[in-house]
Formats: C-alpha cells, structure tokens, sequence
C-alpha cells in the first residue's frame, strides 16, 4: 500500500450514516455517471433503507458503510464494509464485502484510496480475517483502487444481469 510521493492523501472522515446522510447520498449519487455500473440513480428510499441498515450493521459488528466526508466535513460519498447479502442468488454470500462511492466532484483525488484504506484499518481491528470487493470489471476507477490496495484478483465472472465482474480478495491477518 503505498501513496503517491507527489501527492499526499486527503483528509476523510468516517461516520456511521444517520437519516439525513439518506438525502446526501441521494444527492451525491443522482449522476448517472457515478451509477454507471450500478443501475443507474436511485430513489431516496433506497438510501433510506440502506442508511438505516448500515446502522443496524455498526451496532452488530462494528462496521458497516460509512458516510464518508471531506476534509471540510461535506458529504462525498460512502465506504466501508459490510456483509454479503445472503438473500441474493450469487456472489460470496458469508463474504465481507468493501466498498466505496463516491460524488463525481471527489473523482480523481485519492478520496476513494484513503478510505479504503480507512475501512480495513476499522474492520481489521474488528476481526475481520479478510475481505472482498466486487467490482464491475468494466470500472476502471474501482478496479484500480482495489489493485492499489494490494486486493488480487480471484474470480472474473459473468453476474445474472450479464455484466463483466471480478472478485478481489484480501487478507487482513494470517488466516
């Protein structure tokens, strides 16, 4: 894991989301750029739930995704971690999945980088013995982060709505 010598990392902060961070992220998140590979915007009841579940998941584990703010303290985007579905059909159900998103006004300045590494920092002092990270295989942004945190590659497969995917992997202690 190294930093770029020319530039050093942004400053992030890390909440648990609260009701409100549900309209920021929906607001974040309402350019079809930044939902390219993830179906587009999505209504504010998605972040709705998806807030109150990241905050179920920070009192049972210790982790969830994270509201994730600049320097400044504004909302950019989220990361953090949490576990696979086990509802869906595919993937690494029982796997602890990273991740991040972020507004496209924070693209291309590390943020994504810094909170990842954030986010292992927390969940390797909550235990966890490693994590994963899906990831569209035709997101370069996120596959380069996954690749500058030292994630390799384990499986390139097709998903069910027939996207290109890849399963990165990494070990958080000797296992």
């Amino acid at each position: 894991m190294t930093t770029s010598p020319t530039r050093p990392l942004p400053a992030v902060q890390l909440r648990v989301p609260t009701d409100e961070d549900a309209h920021a992220w929906h607001a974040v998140f309402a350019d079809p750029d930044v939902m390219e590979f993830l179906g587009g915007p999505a209504e504010l009841s998605a972040y709705e739930e998806i807030t109150a579940r990241q905050r179920m998941h920070d009192a049972r584990l210790g982790y969830c995704l994270w509201t994730l703010l600049d320097g400044e303290g504004a909302v950019i985007g989220f990361t953090g971690a949490q576990p696979w579905p086990a509802e869906k059909s595919w993937g690494p159900v029982g796997e602890i999945e990273i991740g991040w998103r972020l507004g496209r006004s924070a693209w291309g300045q590390g943020y994504a980088y810094a909170a990842a590494l954030a986010t292992l920092e927390r969940v390797r002092e909550a235990g966890v013995p490693h994590v994963v990270a899906m990831i569209d295989a035709r997101n370069a942004r996120s596959v380069a982060v996954a690749e500058r945190l030292g994630m390799e590659l384990a499986e390139e497969f097709t998903t069910p709505g027939g996207n290109p995917a890849r399963r990165y992997e990494l070990p958080l202690r000797d296992e």
